[in-house]
C-alpha cells in the first residue's frame, strides 16, 4: 500500500505549533465504555480550541488493547466521528497512540488509517527487550504506511532512557514529521533536541513538549547549536500532554499567551514563567508524582468528574486509584489558581451539549 502522507494544512498546523490533549477513556460504575461522555470529552477538546487529540495513548489506558478489553478500535472509532460531526477535521489532528512490538504496531497503524488517522503517535513503551536498532527497524515499519510523531516517555510509566545516537537516527527516518519530548529530565530532553538539531531532517521534525512538569519552560526556551558552521535553533512548538486533557481551554488561552511572548520579543516572560510554576504544581496534583505516578489518570479523572465531564473517577484496572491526599492537593490547586482552571467554560460548553 502506498504510504499516506500528511496534507500541506496538517503539516503547517503541526510545525506552527499547537495544543493537543490525550484524551481520556470515559467509564461507568461496571468499568465499561461510557460512550456517551466519552464522545462527550472529545467536543469538549474541540469546543476548547484545541489544534488535535491524541486517542489510544497512556491517558486513555494501555488496557484498552487487553482481549478481554477490546476497545482500541472502539475509542479511535468514537472520537474520529466526533472530529468529523465537528466540520472542524481539515484543521484537527487526529493523533493515534500506536505501541507493541512491530506486528502489534502495524495493526494499531492500520486501524488509525481506517478512521483517517493523521500521525501515529509509537511508544516505546513496554519493549525493554529490544535494542535500539530493532525500535529503528520498527519504526521505520510504521513511518512505511503512516506519519510518525515519535514520543520519548519517562522510565517511570513504561519508558526508558534512549541514546543521542538513536534520536539522531530516528529523525532521519523518512515520514517522522514530529517528537514529543517527555522524559520528564532536562538531561534527556537535551539529548533528544540536540540530536534533531544534527540530523539532517532538523527541518522537517517539529517538536512537542510532553514534558508535564515543565510545560512552560519548555514552550518558552530556544536551543542553539553551531553544527558545520552554521547556527541551528530548535524549540517546542507546541505540546500533546496529558495535564492537557483538563482545564483545556484555560490551557488554550496560556499557549496562546506564550505564543505572543515569543512572537514579540519575549516580553513578558517573567510572568509566563510564574504561571509555569502554577503549571507544575497543578501537574503534580494531578499527575501524583509523590506517589510514583500511581493517581495520574485518576487525578485526570477526578477534574473531569468534578466539572461534569465524566461521571466517576473508574479505571480499568480497579487497583488504579487516588492516592492518600490526592483529592485534597487538587481541590488546593483549583482554589489557588483559579486563572487556570476552566469551570465557567465548562459549565457554558455543558449548557449546550446536555
Amino acid at each position: 500500500m502506498a504510504t499516506q502522507q500528511l496534507s500541506s494544512i496538517k503539516a503547517t498546523l503541526l510545525k506552527q505549533g499547537t495544543v493537543i490533549p490525550a484524551h481520556p477513556l470515559a467509564l461507568n460504575a461496571n468499568r465499561k465504555l461510557d460512550e456517551e461522555h466519552q464522545r462527550l470529552l472529545t467536543r469538549y477538546y474541540l469546543a476548547s480550541g484545541a489544534g488535535g487529540v491524541a486517542v489510544g495513548v497512556h491517558s486513555t489506558q494501555f488496557a484498552i488493547r487487553d482481549p478481554d478489553v477490546n476497545l482500541y478500535e472502539k475509542v479511535l472509532a468514537l472520537a474520529a466521528e466526533e472530529i468529523a460531526a465537528s466540520g472542524k477535521s481539515a484543521r484537527f489532528l487526529a493523533v493515534a497512540g500506536v505501541c507493541g512490538d512491530t506486528d502489534q504496531a502495524l495493526k494499531e497503524a492500520m486501524v488509525a488509517l481506517k478512521y483517517d488517522y493523521d500521525l501515529a503517535l509509537l511508544s516505546m513503551g513496554g519493549l525493554q527487550g529490544k535494542t535500539e536498532a530493532e525500535l529503528l527497524d520498527r519504526t521505520r515499519a510504521v513511518a512505511a504506511i503512516i506519519p510518525v510523531f515519535g514520543f520519548y516517555l519517562q522510565p517511570s510509566v513504561g519508558g526508558r532512557i534512549f541514546s543521542y545516537d538513536f534520536w539522531k537516527a530516528f529523525a532521519e527516518i523518512p515520514n517522522v514529521h514530529a517528537i514529543k519530548a517527555a522524559p520528564f529530565n532536562r538531561y534527556q530532553t537535551l539529548d533528544l533536541i540536540r540530536a534533531v538539531c544534527h540530523s539532517s531532517r532538523n527541518d522537517e521534525i517539529t517538536l512537542y513538549t510532553g514534558n508535564d512538569d515543565n510545560i512552560v519552560a519548555d514552550l518558552l526556551t530556544t536551543y542553539e547549536f553551531e553544527i558545520n558552521g552554521k547556527t541551528v535553533r530548535k524549540r517546542f512548538e507546541g505540546g500533546l500532554l496529558g495535564h492537557w486533557a483538563v482545564w483545556t481551554h484555560a490551557a488554550v488561552n496560556l499557549f496562546n499567551e506564550v505564543k505572543r511572548c515569543r512572537e514579540n520579543d519575549y516580553q513578558g516572560t517573567a510572568d509566563l514563567l510564574k504561571k509555569g510554576v502554577a503549571v507544575t504544581d497543578m501537574n503534580a496534583a494531578i499527575f501524583d508524582p509523590a506517589h510514583g505516578f500511581h493517581g495520574c489518570i485518576p487525578g485526570i479523572h477526578e477534574v473531569l468528574r468534578r466539572q461534569g465531564l465524566i461521571k466517576g473517577i473508574w479505571c480499568l484496572d480497579p487497583d488504579e486509584k487516588l492516592s492518600p491526599g490526592q483529592a485534597e492537593e487538587i481541590t488546593r490547586v483549583c482554589e489557588a489558581y483559579p486563572e487556570l482552571i476552566d469551570d465557567g467554560f465548562v459549565s457554558d460548553f455543558l449548557g449546550n451539549n446536555p
